[in-house]
């Protein structure tokens, strides 16, 4: 899910509030329900912690009679160890092949009887399952999600058949795909130490070696009820559905053998890296990495601002100048997004246009880069990329979905309630901030670069 706008989220609001309501009914031993008016204005946020560590963020609105269900693990590609990367991506894959319960592809089957969809997908800092069916239904998620985070099978056929299928998925989304394969050099040679470097899928001979005990290890380590959270938005009383979340839930231990996480810490790039990759294609493409810091950080929200300015739109500098006036190539963005839990990059490139030269593409780039080092945006200027960003962010907030996975994806951060310091900062960006981080970060010694030089087809 790498799409840079979607994450550019902002706010129309004009008031916040942050005043934690507690309710007067308690749950459990954790203490009350702490509840809390959102950036959505009339919608607030109701917050439980059952006894086994499971946290449950519950969103009522009423104006559809849909609710959804995600269940989020704080496990991604990063938690992998060297020789096993993918193995996240493909016990992702085998929540679906059954439980003693429900049988092999019995989930989805059940979830589109009734009438509802369901997905899942995994990052580099998580792992996260959704089901969006009627609200009067919601109890079948939680049956099924309560009963396959300790009953999975995990059956040794079943293991062989999809690790084909996720080797056949990684063939044709990177390997027969010129430039996600440059893409994925490039994050490989911009990182050395972090775990970030390798790719959700994994490399296709750590695939391949996965057994059916790699997967149960990773499973019984990280599949607990205190490493993960729930996130249930739409037509709901959260009175109602928390009991049944807690039915659901709360006899499952957190009894499981716990991963010690270290902190891997990418250490400063001291210099440009440089990568070419040969491979039959149309035309060649440029990628230009640069190390910056993630949401909190200080800087993350100019860095966002400055991405918008580069890029969004065809009255964006990059668009005017590089597809408008030189037309030297087909596409070109500008990439940041702030969202993982670790510091990461922001990315630009292109596709050139037949005929041009990728060094003419990769100058023009830096020129504009330093154009900004040189000459501080205008306010205007600045007040339009906040404005893109504001019709961004609520462009996504139409579904019952799109709020709950906000939601979620900031408790990921750390806590959910961030999303108001992720709102105000946007806000206080200045044209001063914009170019400082341009200076800061965009620079020689802080990049890597990626050129896909195309091949004839050899056969």
């Amino acid at each position: 899910m790498k799409n840079s706008r979607f994450w550019k989220i902002l706010i129309l609001s004009l008031i916040f509030n942050f005043a934690f309501l507690i309710f007067s009914f308690s749950l459990h031993a954790s203490g009350s329900p702490k509840s809390h008016e959102t950036f959505w204005g009339t919608v607030s946020v109701k917050e439980y912690t059952l006894n086994n560590g499971i946290k449950v963020l519950i969103i009522e609105d009423h104006k559809a009679p849909l609710a959804t269900f995600q269940i989020w693990y704080r496990v991604g590609s990063k938690d992998e160890s060297i020789g096993k990367t993918g193995v996240s991506h493909l016990l992702e894959h085998m929540m679906f092949k059954g439980t003693s319960k429900y049988g092999s592809k019995v989930f989805s089957n059940i979830i589109q009887r009734n009438g509802g969809t369901d997905n899942a997908h995994t990052t580099k800092d998580y792992t996260m399952y959704h089901q969006t069916l009627s609200s009067d239904r919601i109890g079948i998620s939680i049956e099924l999600e309560s009963d396959r985070m300790c009953n999975l099978l995990l059956d040794p056929k079943e293991v062989i058949n999809e690790r084909n299928v996720v080797m056949e998925e990684r063939r044709m989304r990177y390997e027969d795909d010129p430039q996600s394969l440059l893409y994925e050099e490039v994050i490989a040679t911009a990182f050395k130490a972090h775990p970030y470097r390798w790719p959700v899928i994994g490399w296709m001979s750590d695939i391949a070696s996965i057994e059916r005990e790699d997967l149960y290890r990773h499973y019984i380590a990280y599949y607990s009820p205190d490493n993960a959270f729930i996130v249930i938005s739409g037509d709901v009383k959260a009175e109602d559905v928390i009991q049944k979340v807690k039915e659901g839930f709360e006899h499952i231990k957190p009894d499981k053998v716990r991963v010690e996480r270290y902190k891997a810490e990418e250490p400063r790039q001291e210099g440009e890296k440089r990568v070419y990759l040969k491979k039959e294609a149309e035309l060649p493409y440029l990628l230009i990495a640069y190390h910056v810091p993630s949401f909190p950080h200080k800087d993350s929200f100019a860095l966002d601002v400055l991405s918008t300015i580069l890029s969004a739109g065809k009255s964006s500098r990059l668009y005017k100048d590089i597809i408008y006036e030189k037309r030297l190539a087909l596409n070109i963005f500008a990439d940041y997004s702030g969202f993982y839990k670790d510091p990461f990059l922001f990315i630009l490139g292109g596709t050139l246009a037949p005929q041009k030269n990728i060094e003419d593409l990769e100058k023009t780039i830096y020129n504009e880069i330093e154009r900004i080092k040189n000459e501080v945006p205008s306010e205007k200027e600045i007040q339009k990329a906040k404005n893109q960003i504001e019709a961004s962010f609520i462009f996504a907030q139409d579904s019952t979905y799109s709020r709950a996975f906000y939601t979620g994806m900031f408790e990921m951060l750390g806590d959910w309630r961030l999303m108001d310091k992720y709102l105000e900062g946007i806000r206080e960006v200045k044209p001063d901030d914009i170019q400082a981080v341009a200076k800061k970060y965009l620079t020689d010694d802080n990049k890597t670069v990626g050129i896909l030089i195309p091949i004839k087809n050899s056969k």
